[in-house]
């Protein structure tokens, strides 16, 4: 059963990989033998980071690109694949949000959400995806949404992004699956993160939200991320493919849920 999740020697490449969610991934793939290699745009955040992974005992490879710019795209990945190997698992998890009403919100803004979120995975998966196709295999985990099947107020970018990148990801199946190839999405829910950490404390109502509407009864962890990361990315999933699996304690199953009153 070991087997089933070794991923030693495999050169996985997590975009944005620097802190919340995506270094949980990394970490979980780095414990399970993966060579991980992180991008960032800022050096401090890439050594901060370093700093982080080696005190879970692992070896991050980093550099600095922009998953928005193709040139940079593609000389970043040919360093990894000159100092590290060729990228057998990639997770594009790099994104932005902007929570602006739909009104108030500038073109430029709308289309950066769109271009970190939803053009950037395309330009990173086009680039290693040839080489996965040389040595047929290859993994490819991009970080959806629960907004990828549903909308709120304020983040219309974000949500259009993340439904264009589930639907981006079936098509990469449709495609590249006959490769041996397997490219699945994750749908992280309300997850315990430093960014969440200031309407996690007190009665913040969107933390009351989250505690009575998830069936589960409290937040993700970024572990919990991280262990469906590794199960898309490792030979137990060599028959999931164009499947968005959501990480939300299932919230998305019963969104009308409410703690206490549905409990039997």
């Amino acid at each position: 059963m070991n087997d089933l999740f070794d991923l030693t020697g495999k050169v996985a490449l997590i975009t944005g990989g620097t802190h919340g969610i995506g270094m949980a991934i990394g970490k979980t793939l780095g414990k399970a033998g993966a060579k991980i290699c992180v991008n960032d745009l800022l050096e401090v955040r890439l050594e901060n980071a370093k700093k982080e992974y080696a005190e879970a005992g692992i070896n991050v490879f980093t550099l600095v690109f922009d998953v928005t710019d193709e040139a940079q795209v593609d000389a970043g990945i040919s360093v990894i694949e000159r100092e590290v190997g060729p990228v057998d698992i990639l997770v594009n998890n790099a994104g932005i949000i902007k929570r602006i009403p739909i009104l108030d919100m500038a073109v430029e803004d709308y289309k950066q959400v769109i271009d970190v979120d939803l053009v950037a995975p395309f330009i990173v998966s086009k680039r290693v995806v040839p080489n996965m196709i040389r040595k047929r295999a290859g993994k490819i985990i991009n970080m959806c949404s629960m907004m990828s099947v549903y909308g709120r107020n304020t983040v219309s970018a974000y949500a259009s992004a993340k439904g264009g990148l589930k639907l981006l990801t079936a098509n990469m199946c449709c495609e590249w699956a006959k490769y041996n190839l397997q490219i699945n999405g994750i749908g992280p829910g309300y997850i315990a993160t430093a960014q969440t950490a200031p309407i996690r404390e007190g009665n913040h109502p969107f933390n009351d939200l989250v505690m009575t509407r998830t069936p589960a009864g409290r937040w993700g962890e970024p572990e919990d991320v991280g262990n469906a990361a590794l199960f898309l990315a490792s030979k137990a999933s060599d028959f999931v493919n164009g499947h968005v699996l959501y990480v939300d304690g299932g919230i998305l199953a019963n969104f009308g849920y409410v703690k206490g009153e549905n409990d039997l």
